[in-house]
């Protein structure tokens, strides 16, 4: 079977309208993971997909008869665009099913493409089902995404250009996987040319139907999957592919989603390009089978498959990154509600950037608060928490935990009925380190820290709404106090938004 893939490969009608994609070589990654590690950029071709590969040479196999007649296809976005370019440039009419859920910004570069969308179903699945149901009405050649050998011998060029760029001496190629076309593709290539070479697949945990199958040695479908990484949520994965992967495919590693939006992330930093949750799903396998299996000064390659990136999705990217990359902690601490509580637990800190400082007074007695700072490895976390208790601060690491990720971090306020004579006041500080802990040095001896919002956003000024309980007889004073800072401030105070949820 893969000298019957090979030759299938070597003869793909795929250049007909794809280019050869340049595979990069990753500095930053490759000093950080201590191995040699390039990407090959499958984002770089017209539709920012490989996915245009695979549809092409299914199309361009098809009688003259079949493409009149149009073609039809199911997808949640890149195979979809593919298909509408291939029909564009073979001049035959094209209707893509597609998921109600699909980012927008999907369907809408299919229809530029001049394609017919449909959109049905919450899932992949539901798409397909309707999309062979019109197939069967109206008579048009069903182009399936993944379980077909021109699809997948399509795809599997992007092995083909591989093996030319960097030669044979490859430890490791990482592949996402979905339906599992491209991997089957990518795998019976590169077994043929060299079964030393390992092919390892990389899914999410709330999307793993080729991991699961694998193991139960027969095609699982699962009940449900997790949609963040769109592309590759497939509840049960081709019969073909299935048999390929069961054949040639080394090892398949789960990742989650911090792991993914700090793949995302690592990517943008090598390359300056902005791929999907899917399109680095390759990278954040990488990453995890390097930490896992301590493998050092080894060349490895990710498929970056995909930059149809969501742009409101940046904003979650954004703040799970440094939690994906182990760099971020979250922890919430308990300290007595009494003057200076704020500086000690601040020196207990020491040195450390904070990235999320949040705290609403509630009680009389005792005040939680939630934070973030910047850490190197998850020992650090153990070692500040059990710092913190020696010096009688309570405190609990909520780093994997789903709910305070989520929502808390965004929840700590609301109305409370301890406080007196609160002022609400909105300040600016250059983004330095220890700028926080001076601000609060300068602000918390004097009066009490009624309220404290602060999120570090990578910008270059630091952001902090604070509410401050001050008498009246002692607003003057305050207020020189504030001038003398030095920092830029607004008085919130009348604010109908803080008079509606804080005041």
């Amino acid at each position: 079977m893969p000298d019957k893939y090979f030759k299938k490969i070597i003869a793909a009608k795929v250049y007909q309208i794809a280019k050869e994609t340049p595979i990069d070589f990753a500095p930053i990654l490759s000093k950080r993971l201590q191995n040699t590690i390039y990407i090959k950029r499958e984002d770089t071709h017209p539709v920012f997909s490989f996915k245009i590969r695979g549809a092409y040479n299914k199309m361009a196999h098809l009688k003259h008869a079949q493409l009149k007649k149009g073609v039809i296809a199911s997808s949640a976005g890149n195979h979809a665009q593919g298909v509408a370019l291939s029909a564009q440039h073979l001049k035959c009419d094209a209707t893509i099913v597609m998921p109600v859920t699909t980012p927008r910004i999907k369907v809408d570069a299919v229809k530029t493409l001049g394609a017919k969308v449909v959109l049905f179903g919450d899932t992949y699945d539901e798409a397909q089902a309707h999309a062979l149901k019109l197939a069967k009405e109206k008579k048009l050649s069903f182009i399936h995404p993944y379980d077909d050998p021109d699809v997948i011998a399509g795809q599997g060029t992007v092995a083909m250009e591989i093996i030319h760029q960097l030669s044979r001496a490859i430890h490791a190629i990482f592949v996402p996987v979905g339906g599992g076309g491209l991997i089957s593709g990518i795998a019976s290539y590169v077994k043929f040319l060299n079964p030393k070479i390992k092919v390892i697949g990389v899914e999410p945990y709330d999307a793993d139907a080729m991991n699961q199958s694998l193991k139960k040695k027969k095609r699982v479908r699962l009940d449900s999957v997790g949609g963040f990484a769109d592309g590759v949520a497939v509840k049960e994965v081709g019969k073909e592919t299935f048999e390929l992967c069961k054949k040639y495919v080394d090892d398949i590693i789960l990742v989650d989603t911090d792991e993914i939006c700090a793949a995302i992330k690592d990517v943008y930093e090598d390359t300056r390009t902005m791929l999907e949750p899917s399109g680095a799903l390759s990278m954040a396998g990488l990453a995890a089978y390097v930490k896992k299996r301590k493998v050092k000064n080894k060349k490895l390659v990710a498929i970056a498959s995909g930059a149809n990136m969501n742009f409101h999705r940046l904003r979650h990217v954004s703040e799970r990154a440094e939690l994906g990359e182990k760099r971020e902690a979250i922890m919430a601490s308990t300290i007595p509600e009494e003057p200076g509580s704020f500086l000690k637990l601040l020196k207990v800190l020491g040195k450390r950037q904070i990235t999320e400082f949040n705290y609403r007074r509630g009680d009389v007695d005792s005040a939680n608060i939630f934070m973030g700072m910047e850490i190197h490895d998850q020992k650090e976390v153990k070692q500040l928490i059990q710092k913190l208790k020696k010096h009688k601060i309570p405190t609990i690491d909520m780093t994997n935990n789903e709910v305070a990720k989520l929502h808390l971090r965004h929840m700590v306020g609301g109305k409370s009925h301890v406080i007196e004579h609160e002022l609400l006041y909105r300040f600016e500080f250059p983004e330095r380190p220890g700028a926080l802990v001076d601000f609060l040095h300068a602000l918390s001896p004097h009066w009490n820290i009624s309220l404290f919002h602060y999120r570090n956003h990578g910008t270059d000024y630091g952001r902090v709404l604070a509410g401050i309980e001050v008498p009246p007889e002692e607003k003057k004073k305050f207020q020189k106090s504030l001038d003398e800072l030095g920092y830029k401030y607004w008085d919130e105070s009348q604010n109908e938004a803080c008079a509606l949820f804080l005041t």
